[in-house]
């Protein structure tokens, strides 16, 4: 069976066009692999969704595997979108063919696998729970999957990984309640918190509020997209949703009270650079608030959010903050350091990761 897997990754990689995905795009970001110091800094990722995360070649392999006749060509139109809607709908699609457990126990080994080659120690990961509902699909099954490719890849990689069950916010409250629910029903299985992700456009933070207040009362930690496509008035209703961390946040410089009350209540802002770029909600990367939010004393970390739709690393966004907007090795040091701050570890297990990490820095 390995040697089968080998032979089918390496026959689809030999017929991949490479994915440049246009001269605008890479004339933008750094030409050149990351430094061996972003490469080895210790890291935490707290913004990464599970299905975003596929390869592509980890995508053909599963339709191999079930005997679908599939070309590269086909999966690599997959991953082609021109907009934030054409994203949505790109990522929709690439669910689409995660059916069995099977296919979630790999997918999840193959992206501690990535962590690995990283040095991400610790990563909670979105899994989009909502779209599983939403197709029928036996989530408790799909579930199981998913725990054993975490405990693979812990067990190979001692990689430390959490889950955050994501809800599709345009599939409205009733529905996020449903993925609330199984969060806490797995709650004592490495999945920590819950987030509404999708289009905030047609769904404020406001319709939500009783589900996390359910949600908070039963021991799950918040989280929640705002201000991605969303206004600031958006980050202001994840605020009031009491979430601990705000995902994106990109549009949060338009409001000075609100950059303020986010560095003075130091609420974490996951900042995703290269997502938000390759969505065109950031059609010039160097207009990115990234630095004006550091500046302003934010926490911020950096995040990949969709690595494989979005062709980037978690090393390679740092190499972005550094090349694009002028932080220093102490300030990557720092972002990373916020990245283990940030986390739903518990208590003991954050202080081991920040004195490793500490340990490390000091070399």
């Amino acid at each position: 069976m390995l040697e089968t897997s080998v032979s089918l990754v390496l026959t689809f990689l030999a017929n991949l066009p490479a994915r440049l995905y246009n001269q605008e795009v890479m004339s933008s970001v750094p030409d050149r692999p990351p430094s061996s110091f972003l490469r080895l800094l210790p890291k935490a990722e707290l913004h990464l969704h599970l299905e975003g995360a596929i390869e592509p070649a980890t995508l053909f392999e599963l339709r191999q595997r079930r005997g679908e006749r599939v070309t590269s060509a086909e999966i690599d139109a997959l991953y082609r979108y021109q907009d934030f809607q054409g994203f949505l709908l790109s990522f929709k699609n690439i669910t689409e063919h995660l059916r069995t457990p099977e296919d979630y126990d790999l997918i999840t080994y193959r992206l501690m696998q990535r962590l690995k080659e990283e040095n991400v120690l610790h990563a909670e990961v979105y899994v989009s729970v909502g779209v599983c509902l939403w197709r029928k699909q036996d989530f408790a099954a799909i579930f199981e999957g998913l725990d054993r490719g975490r405990a693979r890849g812990a067990r190979d990689f001692g990689i430390s990984l959490l889950w955050i069950f994501d809800a599709v916010r345009q599939l409205g409250a009733e529905a996020a309640q449903k993925v609330f629910e199984l969060a806490v029903r797995y709650h004592d299985r490495e999945v920590v918190g819950i987030g509404i992700g999708g289009d905030e456009q047609k769904a404020p933070p406001e319709l939500f509020r009783d589900a996390y207040v359910w949600s908070a009362d039963h021991g799950m930690r918040l989280t929640a997209h705002a201000g991605e496509t969303g206004p600031p008035e958006s980050v202001w209703g994840a605020l009031n949703l009491r979430a601990e961390r705000i995902g994106h946040g990109l549009t949060a410089f338009h409001d000075p009270d609100l950059v303020e009350e986010l560095a003075q209540r130091q609420v974490p802002v996951e900042i995703c650079l290269t997502s938000n770029f390759r969505t065109g909600l950031c059609p010039n990367l160097n207009d990115h608030p990234v630095k004006n939010y550091f500046d302003h004393g934010i926490m911020i970390t950096l995040n990949t959010d969709d690595p494989a739709m979005f062709g980037t690393t978690l090393a390679r966004e740092y190499q972005i903050a550094q090349q694009t907007f002028g932080f220093t090795d102490e300030h990557l040091r720092e972002l990373a350091r916020n990245s283990f701050e940030a986390s739903f570890l518990p208590a003991e297990k954050k202080l081991e990761f920040l004195n490793l990490f500490d340990a490390a820095a000091a070399r």
